[in-house]
């Protein structure tokens, strides 16, 4: 694996507590992963995938109704503080380089990004549509992202040209959800031409060799409702993002793989499973899954129900899903809600995947509730500031939480066990 360097590999190892030698038997199989960034501390690395903590993604991004790039730079740094590893800019209007520029300068975890949207907004921009698009265009940008520090690139390279001409005639409920997914169907559809980051893969692969970016390689066809779960299409471009997987590996060019969209629960550990099997044990970054179509607004609790199955399956990256999805773009308040949710679901899967480690702080909140020891539990908690608000906004006199005041469970037990010390409030 190139440019994962050994002091990477270290770097990452003593943040996850394993040893450097099976990190790098992971990495070097691709069941792990390790994300640069560019900016941060010398040797600095983040690692997703077999055997490590469950990582959890933040996207960001203007949008052409609300322009506001300090407003997405606020709302990344808010994702940050809540513990989000990385952050993904989608973006869609403005300096699109300049924005991902800022991002990459300003945030101390890894960057990803979907160049097809820079490219599409270029084409619109100079050529008048999205079918209009350079093949040339497309790669450059990529390349322009390389060079830039991009940690890793959503790459809808498993869609082709086939797979779009059956959706035309046999459609589902949702069509294609993914933005990036219907930019290059409709290039296909118009051009009469295969899809470009598929035909043009071995020199993608290059890029990436280069600018030591990941491959994410992006599921243009994963279901947008739960009709369209586990469908032909879903399942087809899997197998072509498994050869394509394989492909990167012999290149040596790190890939993990995205999935799978909405999806019943009974069907969310099967599809985990199989992305495993065909993808060879590339980690997988999930997008929901969502569980149900009926969540708006509250979407981040759908997704964290289906990141929990999914994970237990042996999914490794989550992505936030906001209360904001399918309605509008995220307000601070929706990243905040939406990142909490995932980092729950991330810790709950940690408990089992890593065990003792990660289960160590539930320990410490546990014994800091028992002896109301209300400072430590607001520092431990996911949300400081939020638990601070909740538990100071009606004023106690007692000690104990204002929902049982001197009725307190831990108090009375005190009394009457012999551990209370020199307690003079009243009780049972």
């Amino acid at each position: 694996m190139r440019g994962a360097l050994p002091e990477e590999i270290r770097f990452v190892a003593r943040a996850e507590g394993c040893h450097p030698e099976a990190l790098m038997r992971r990495v070097s199989r691709g069941t792990a992963i390790i994300l640069k960034i560019p900016f941060g501390e010398e040797g600095s690395a983040l690692g997703i995938g077999e055997g490590l903590r469950i990582k959890v993604n933040t996207n960001v991004g203007t949008s052409s109704d609300l322009l506001d790039p300090n407003l997405e730079l606020e709302k990344a740094k808010l994702a940050v503080s809540l513990g989000s590893h990385t952050i993904m800019d989608l973006s869609t209007a403005g300096d699109l380089d300049g924005i991902r520029r800022a991002l990459l300068h300003s945030l101390p975890v890894p960057l990803g990004t979907v160049p097809i949207y820079q490219a599409a907004i270029h084409s619109i921009e100079k050529r008048g549509s999205i079918v209009d698009m350079d093949e040339d265009l497309i790669l450059n940008i990529i390349e322009r992202h390389g060079k830039d520090g991009v940690a890793f690139m959503t790459l809808h390279c498993g869609i082709t040209k086939e797979m779009v001409e059956h959706l035309k005639k046999q459609p589902r409920v949702a069509g294609i959800v993914s933005r990036g997914g219907s930019f290059l169907a409709a290039w296909m559809l118009h051009n009469g031409k295969e899809n470009p980051l598929y035909s043009q893969f071995d020199y993608i692969l290059e890029l990436g060799r280069k600018y030591d970016f990941c491959l994410s390689l992006g599921d243009a066809l994963r279901p947008g409702c739960l009709a369209d779960a586990s469908d032909q299409l879903q399942i087809e471009e899997l197998y072509t993002v498994g050869r394509l997987v394989e492909r990167a590996r012999s290149a040596g060019v790190q890939v993990m793989v995205e999935g799978p969209g909405h999806m019943p629960l009974n069907q969310v550990a099967a599809n985990v499973a199989l992305e495993k099997a065909v993808c060879k044990g590339a980690p997988y970054y999930l997008l929901g899954p969502l569980v149900t179509d009926l969540g708006a607004p509250y979407d981040h609790i759908v997704a964290a129900i289906g990141s929990a199955v999914a994970g237990m399956a042996g999914a490794d990256f989550l992505c936030v899903v906001t209360s904001a999805e399918h309605l509008g773009l995220p307000t601070l308040e929706d990243v905040r809600l939406g990142v909490v949710a995932a980092k729950l679901a991330a810790h709950a899967l940690d408990i089992i995947r890593i065990g003792d480690d990660a289960i160590a702080q539930d320990l410490k909140m546990a014994r800091a509730r028992a002896r109301l020891d209300w400072e430590e539990q607001i520092k431990l908690s996911v949300d400081p500031e939020r638990a601070r608000k909740t538990h100071e906004a009606i004023p106690t006199r007692t000690g104990a939480c204002s929902m049982c005041g001197p009725y307190c469970t831990y108090k009375i037990l005190a009394k009457y066990l012999g551990t209370e010390k020199g307690s003079t409030e009243k009780c049972l």
